[in-house]
């Protein structure tokens, strides 16, 4: 098997591969072979076709078979045999099987090298986040607009009608509700502190492969919500860019972020189970690790 690596930039890599017709011819004896057994035609048993009627017949499909088997086997030979450690799947062109001889081509980013300075002792600063009367008003005055009238008395027939014995119970619970909400507030802007300094610290190539995959992704999943509008197709292909232009430096940041969390993980030997979600697990460290300041 021959493979030419060309780097295309910090990140891209072209790797051109042609695999010899004895490896091809192989592959594709165990290609007709598996045919053969299932393979129904008029005058033999399964299993008992001869190879050229099978050629015949089945050419075609043999060929593709080969090629889809072949295909994965030698590129993972190839970023093997070249230390390549790719950070998603590649782009596959130039497919061609002739003289018994396979080539193609592949596209792929390698995994960027992550430098980050410092990200252990960030200083975060939480804001108070005790409910107020102020928070406890404004809740109550929503839940009067829900019951759809302008003068409602806030009282234990309104509890009661909410699905509490009295107000006061009403509001306890109203409470602990807010508070829960305030907390986990808190915990994104501690987290986002985190981030935004991680950023900072952080120094790495962003795969475009990576950002392309997730953006294309996220904006079909946001396009869902208007396909039900009817719009025209043309009104939709608008939607879609529009769409894409304002997720684009979003995912991208995503992106660097995983990235940059993920080589915390390596350093730090977080070990991901399944069912764990590793952006979680180190986050949990940074947390621990951070500089705690007085709530404002």
């Amino acid at each position: 098997m021959k493979v030419e690596v060309k780097k295309i930039d910090t990140l891209r890599r072209e790797l051109k591969f042609e695999i010899p017709q004895e490896r091809v011819s192989q592959t594709m004896d165990e290609v007709y072979n598996e045919i053969g057994k299932y393979a129904k035609i008029k005058g033999f048993r399964s299993g008992k076709v001869p190879r050229h009627i099978l050629t015949a017949s089945h050419g075609k499909l043999a060929q593709e078979e080969t090629i889809k088997k072949l295909i994965p086997q030698v590129y993972h030979e190839g970023i093997g045999e070249h230390k390549l450690n790719p950070i998603d799947l590649p782009e596959i062109s130039e497919v061609d099987l002739k003289d018994g001889v396979l080539r193609f081509k592949a596209v792929l980013d390698v995994q960027p090298e992550v430098k980050i300075e410092k990200y252990k002792g960030i200083g975060v600063q939480p804001k108070t986040n005790k409910v107020t009367e102020e928070d406890m008003n404004r809740t109550l005055k929503f839940f009067k607009k829900g019951q759809g009238e302008k003068e409602v008395a806030i009282d234990d027939t309104f509890a009661k009608g909410m699905g509490f014995p009295s107000l006061q119970e009403f509001k306890e619970a109203l409470t602990r509700q807010l508070q829960i909400d305030k907390d986990r507030q808190s915990r994104l802007e501690i987290e986002n502190q985190i981030v935004e300094e991680l950023l900072k610290n952080a120094k790495l190539t962003v795969p475009q492969s990576l950002v392309k995959r997730q953006l294309a992704y996220r904006t079909q999943e946001t396009l869902k919500h208007f396909k039900n509008h009817q719009l025209s197709e043309e009104e939709l292909k608008k939607k879609e860019e529009e769409i894409r232009k304002e997720l684009e430096p979003i995912v991208e940041r995503d992106v660097k972020i995983y990235l940059i969390l993920e080589e915390i993980a390596k350093l730090e030997n977080i070990e991901v189970k399944e069912n764990e979600n590793m952006a979680v697990k180190v986050m949990e460290l940074l947390l621990k690790e951070a500089k705690w300041e007085e709530a404002k």
